[in-house]
This record gives C-alpha cells, sequence and structure tokens, in this order.
C-alpha cells in the first residue's frame, strides 16, 4: 500500500511530488469506484471523521461528506453557528471535546490563515484535513484541480497552466500553484495589478496583466472568482473601478475564445459570478471542464481521506 509521507493534510506546502501522484493515482482507483452501480466500499468502516466547518462551504463541504460515506465512515457535522465556539470556547477545547467521543479524523475549514497547522501540531495522533483556511490554502481544491487537468492533458510536466483573478484574496491560487509545480507544470498568474501580489514571483510564477496573450499562451486557464466578502463587504470593489469593468479585461465570454487558434481548457473553482469571471455561455459551453471538477473532488478526497486514515491495531 503506498502511503503519504506526512500525517496530516494541512496543505500542498510540505507534500512531495511523490505524494501528489500518489494522491491523484489513488484518486483515479477511486473515480473507478464511484462509476460502478454500488459505489461504496468499506474502507473506513468503523472510523468516525468530523467535519468541522468555522466557514460557510457548500460545494466542500458536500464533497467531503460523500467522500466519507462513501467510504462508509461514520460522519459528525460541525458549524460553528450556534454552537459554543460563539459562547467563547477556544478551537482547541472544541475539538478536544469532540476527539473524547472517539472522533478519528478532523476535516477542518477555518477563517484564520494557517488554522489547520495549528490544530494538526495540538492533536498530532488524530489526522487533520485542510478543507480551506482563510487565503492561505485549498490543498484538496487543487489536487481536484490537479486530477482534472491530467485527464485532458495527461502529465502536466511541461504544460501551460494560467491562473486568472483574484489571486490576492484566493487561497485555490496558492495550493494550485504549489501543485503544480511540484508536477512540473509552468504556471502564469494573470489579473489586475491590484489583485496580483508583488510576493508572487517569489514562487516561481510568470505574471501577465493581458488575459487575451495569456489565453494564446496557455493550455488551460483557471478562473478565480472574485471574493468580494474579502474585499470590504457590502458590495464594495475597492481594486478595481467596477465589476463591469473587471468582466471586460479578466472576464472570459465567447467573444474572447472566438479570437483564438486554440482554446484552452477553462476551470473554476466555483461558486461562479456568471457575467463577471465567465459568462454562461463559456461556463456551460465544450471547452469548460468546471462539473468535471466537482465529480473529481469526491473522488479526490476519498483518496485523502484513505491515505490518511489512522490503521487499527
Amino acid at each position: 500500500m503506498k502511503t503519504l509521507t506526512t500525517a496530516h493534510l494541512t496543505g500542498i506546502a510540505g507534500l512531495t511530488a511523490e505524494d501528489v501522484h500518489t494522491l491523484l493515482d489513488t484518486a483515479q482507483e477511486f473515480k473507478e469506484v464511484l462509476n460502478r452501480p454500488i459505489r461504496k466500499v468499506p474502507t473506513l468502516r468503523d472510523l468516525t471523521v468530523a467535519n468541522l466547518f468555522f466557514e460557510n462551504s457548500t460545494r466542500t463541504r458536500l464533497s467531503f461528506e460523500l467522500a466519507e460515506k462513501r467510504l462508509s465512515a461514520d460522519v459528525v457535522n460541525f458549524s460553528a453557528s450556534g454552537s459554543s465556539v460563539s459562547k467563547g470556547e477556544t478551537l482547541v477545547d472544541t475539538v478536544n471535546n469532540i476527539l473524547a467521543m472517539k472522533v478519528d479524523m478532523v476535516v477542518m475549514r477555518h477563517p484564520h490563515p494557517g488554522a489547520s497547522k495549528f490544530l494538526a501540531e495540538r492533536i498530532p495522533n488524530t489526522p487533520v484535513i485542510n478543507a480551506g483556511d482563510g487565503t492561505h490554502e485549498h490543498p484538496t481544491q487543487a489536487l481536484l484541480d490537479a486530477f482534472s487537468l491530467r485527464e485532458r492533458l495527461g502529465e502536466l510536466a511541461g504544460k501551460k497552466i494560467a491562473i486568472v483573478g483574484d489571486i490576492r484574496h484566493s487561497r485555490v491560487a496558492i495550493s494550485n500553484i504549489l501543485c503544480l509545480q511540484l508536477l512540473g507544470a509552468h504556471v502564469r498568474v494573470c489579473g489586475p495589478r491590484t489583485l496580483v501580489p508583488r510576493h508572487i514571483r517569489s514562487l516561481g510564477v510568470e505574471v501577465s496583466h493581458d488575459l487575451d496573450e495569456t489565453l494564446r499562451w496557455a493550455d488551460a486557464v483557471n478562473m478565480l472568482r472574485i471574493q468580494l466578502e474579502r474585499q470590504g463587504g457590502e458590495g464594495r470593489v475597492p481594486y478595481f473601478p467596477s465589476l463591469r469593468e473587471y468582466a471586460r479585461a479578466f472576464g472570459l465570454d465567447k467573444e474572447r475564445l472566438d479570437r483564438l487558434d486554440r482554446v484552452p481548457w477553462i476551470l473554476h473553482p466555483g461558486p461562479i459570478n456568471r457575467g463577471v469571471e465567465v459568462t454562461s455561455e463559456v461556463a456551460d459551453g465544450p471547452h469548460a471542464i468546471i462539473l468535471d471538477q466537482v465529480e473529481n473532488g469526491v473522488a479526490v478526497r476519498m483518496a485523502a481521506l484513505y491515505l490518511l486514515a489512522p490503521v487499527r491495531p
């Protein structure tokens, strides 16, 4: 049985290239399971997984829960709203109380960067999987994006992948950059100058502010969501003049794609702001693999749970 070099999945940082290949290869095996008439296996039977979501989520939470149930695990869902966290209980106290109920693994989403690593250091014998921590990392999203790209492009070594949009506020961007580089891909980020951090070049990526030129360069483009909730909320868009202006310069529509000799594969981590990052015509078109990402997310999360699950004595 293949194993990972880490006991937790708190980020792509800390994984090796072999780890990533192991996760993707295992996900391929689980995708075959998901396409069978009976989509459930007894792999994690008698193990209990706690999903701790201190931040709202729909796709990620459902994807993890489905992955856990496909592996026959018992599932406990925890939401911060209405819990003792709102009464002042600390993160560690909350988790230790849950672990006292004999929980075997923890999946956590948290608004604060580094929260999953903080937790993993304090409960070292219980595997922790990061389902997104603030603007830091979202490792399983990067893995499912890489898995979806590998299905279309084959091995990613030497392939040109662009990440477009709100790089500044995106945990998806950082995890994707690290994951794709481990797989040998060439990575470029593209977006308004205000949404591309100056330090991003230190990660070894190319930087562009010209979407049309980037589309001609790329084999695939990952169109990130504009995260208005991290830009001040209440409809404010302090990093660019307006959503209409953003869509004109950095949104994908059919007219823009029609000018290309070769159209790249189009990804989006969701939820989509239709008409901003991509139009409906593009999101639902033949070059978009957005629903593939959703489907593959379950297989990738099954792989992560399986590879990190504690071994019963």
